[in-house]
């Protein structure tokens, strides 16, 4: 039989087995698509099968690190957990039994959404490991609904059950119901609303949000924290976004200050023929992963 050449591994970035595989691999790439309790427009499950196929496409040299990340790092991927079988209440569970079995094995975990729901089981398995943990969350929505058309879980409840577990930084925010801010000031949280963000500068909001941050840090990004220009494909879109180099600046810094312990990507609601979405979302975990494990 003849040689040939083999397509990449269906994996994270294509990445070789030499630096995939789960027992030399420093961190592993964890897909939940996650989708129960959408209220505007459907499709964020499709998100992490998307982010996947759109990493193989991206080059693995980092420009701004001046390395390939990967091969530093070693970066396994998980099959997809069913999200589909059972309550909803016992996808939680063994989200959160999955994320304590990673740290358990000292991975560091790499959640990719899927609706923002995942995030508070990842946070509370993390928080069972570092106990002094704080939650990073850039998005548009605060998220701080006691419940939600009866759901506790919902992903308009995200950030309440996160900071019913530790204390969070809030950023990019835009989006409030009268309920949150009436709420907002017995909560354990700090937000920094994007119309403040955009008339102050750089240096200068992010040097805030690391003082108000702890030393150990969990980071959930909702894409919908982008603004939309850059990143349409989301579910609940809105106006007044952040842009690429005001999340990757923060992202650096908060790497460099603080000690980054896992992270998730969530929001993301493929279109057809919306790659640019795609290969946004990939290339931010790639950035993080990067600014996490190749500090200079």
């Amino acid at each position: 039989m003849s040689r040939y050449t083999p397509v990449p591994p269906d994996n994270f970035g294509g990445i070789p087995e030499e630096h995939s595989r789960y027992e030399t691999s420093r961190a592993v790439i964890f897909p939940v698509p996650l989708e129960r309790t959408t209220s505007l427009q459907p499709g964020a499950r499709n998100g992490p099968s998307a982010i996947l196929a759109a990493s193989r496409g991206m080059e693995l040299y980092d420009e701004e690190l001046e390395t390939e990340p990967y091969k530093e790092i070693g970066i396994h991927t998980l099959p997809p957990i069913d999200t589909m079988d059972g309550g909803l209440g016992e996808v939680i569970t063994e989200l959160y039994t999955a994320a304590v079995g990673l740290l358990d094995d000292n991975k560091f975990p790499v959640g990719l959404g899927g609706e923002h729901a995942l995030t508070p089981p990842l946070v509370s398995a993390v928080a069972r490991k570092y106990k002094s943990l704080n939650v990073l969350h850039i998005g548009a929505h605060a998220e701080l609904r006691h419940e939600y058309q009866g759901y506790a879980a919902s992903p308009a409840c995200t950030m309440r059950r996160v900071v019913e577990t530790c204390p969070a930084v809030q950023v990019g925010i835009r989006s409030i119901s009268a309920e949150e801010a009436r709420a907002l000031p017995q909560l354990q949280t700090k937000i920094y609303w994007a119309k403040d963000i955009a008339r102050t500068p750089l240096k200068s909001w992010i040097a805030k949000v690391l003082d108000d941050l702890g030393a150990t840090i969990y980071l959930t990004i909702d894409l919908g924290g982008f603004d939309p220009s850059i990143m349409p494909a989301t579910g609940t879109p809105e106006p007044g976004g952040l842009a690429w180099h005001e999340v990757t600046s923060l992202l650096r810094a908060v790497a460099d200050h603080k000690k980054i312990v896992g992270f998730d990507v969530v929001g993301l609601l493929p279109h057809p023929g919306g790659l640019s979405s795609d290969l946004l979302a990939a290339k931010l975990v790639y950035k993080c992963l990067g600014y996490v494990f190749c500090k200079a």
